[in-house]
């Protein structure tokens, strides 16, 4: 029996997406992206950006990256007349679930992100989507100008949560009949320098010449990490997409979480928010006694998509709440600090934290100096025996000399020597 072809364009949003009155200013859609598997990037350049239809009737060898579930269930869905099997699809943000599913999944050195010239969303037949195409909320639209800017504002989220549906939205497609032709490829956009490097050499037979660019950011990983010892490094990066087991969150003890660290985790973590509430209620945060919030659900399987079939999550992610002021307009309590970190040096073990995620503890709105902080962290987490990553503040750039095991080390002798002498 034929599987039954459903239109499900929708024409009638009139340049808004969920209602309400339509930004002033919009975004121009400058680049769109194609996820793929490096061993496939040859063969895209020299055929294109091919639907899956083309893939298995020219029988094309490939390396496929999702799922077969997943893709499988497009072969069923028809828009417009022409199953979804027919039609390659780019993202307007490749910074998606999607590919935060593929960073769980598989090694992120396998994985490349094609930048695809937004002209050829001026070809005939080009459907664009408010977001998954999976999911029954998302709605399949003629590709205007207007409305490609509407739904590109609306992918671009530095996190989503499936709740308010930016974890949908973040997938929104571009639908091209049939083929990318490979002159619309203009960049390819590679995790790390090593994998750049694989990359270029694939191309090497190409005769145009394609900027190949590492860019971390895209997919998840940070722009920069130092090693300190075995397990301590210093990251440059987000400290919500780490996947390690503990996130320290930096707080005060009235309940306000206002700005920095401690906002982003009341948007997308409310309820870390609603227990720290509860606890500075309850008086029960101190100064010195940071707190663990040992939740049961995981970073993964929020801003995974299909998290339910993931078979390499991570299974917790638990929540450090660390004080460091009492209340929110003081500036950061270095001896206060330095009383939880001694407190976390020695109830790491019995509490079960397996790996840490930490900011540097009032160096950003806390007011305080990283050569007063730096140190004071490598003193008390340079001998943890698990994997633990000091993320540096957003709030200002720290020279990279004071930045150095030597400097950290070095300066924490001084300061023992300077206790010793008081």
């Amino acid at each position: 029996m034929a599987s039954p072809k459903i239109d499900v364009v929708n024409q009638n949003m009139k340049g808004q997406v969920g209602g309400g009155k339509a930004p002033s200013k919009r975004k121009h859609v400058r680049e769109l992206y194609y996820i793929t598997h490096i061993d496939n990037v040859s063969s895209v350049m020299a055929k294109g950006i091919l639907s899956h239809d083309r893939i298995e009737k020219e029988n094309i060898k490939y390396t496929p990256i999702y799922d077969e579930e997943i893709v499988g269930w497009r072969r069923e869905k028809y828009v417009k007349g022409r199953s979804l099997w027919s039609f390659a699809n780019l993202y307007f943000n490749a910074r998606n679930a999607m590919l935060y599913r593929l960073m769980c999944q598989k090694s992120i050195d396998d994985i490349a992100v094609l930048g695809i010239s937004p002209s050829i969303l001026e070809q005939s037949g080009v459907i664009i989507t408010t977001g998954n195409a999976a999911c029954a909320q998302t709605e399949f639209l003629i590709y205007s100008p207007t409305m490609a800017s509407v739904i590109l504002e609306e992918a671009n989220k530095e996190y989503w949560k499936e709740e308010d549906g930016t974890k949908r939205k973040t997938m929104a497609e571009c639908l091209i009949p049939d083929t990318v032709p490979p002159e619309y490829i203009n960049s390819i956009y590679a995790p790390s320098h090593e994998t750049r490097e694989k990359v270029e050499k694939s191309l090497s037979a190409y005769s145009r010449n394609i900027p190949v660019i590492p860019q971390p950011y895209i997919f998840f990983q940070p722009y920069m990490k130092t090693d300190l010892t075995a397990n301590l490094s210093i990251v440059d990066g987000d400290m919500f997409f780490s996947r390690l087991q503990t996130i320290t969150v930096s707080v005060n003890c009235i309940g306000v979480m206002g700005k920095g660290v401690a906002s982003r985790v009341r948007y997308q973590f409310p309820d870390v928010y609603v227990h720290y509430q509860d606890l500075c209620r309850k008086h029960q945060l101190k100064m010195g006694q940071p707190y663990l919030y040992k939740r049961e659900s995981c970073t993964d399987y929020q801003l995974a998509d299909e998290p339910r079939t993931l078979s390499e999550a991570n299974t917790e992610t638990w929540f450090l709440l660390f004080p460091t002021k009492r209340h929110w307009r003081d500036r950061a309590d270095i001896k206060g600090i330095e009383a939880g970190l001694k407190w976390l040096r020695e109830n790491y073990e019995m509490k079960k934290i397996k790996s840490l995620a930490i900011p540097a503890l009032g160096c950003g709105l806390g007011r305080l100096d990283w050569r007063e902080v730096g140190p004071l962290l490598y003193k008390y987490l340079c001998t943890l025996s698990i994997p633990v990553c000091i993320y540096l503040p957003a709030e200002r750039k720290i020279p990279k000399e004071l930045l150095s095991k030597k400097f950290l080390s070095e300066q924490t002798k001084s300061n023992r020597l300077l206790d010793s002498l008081k």
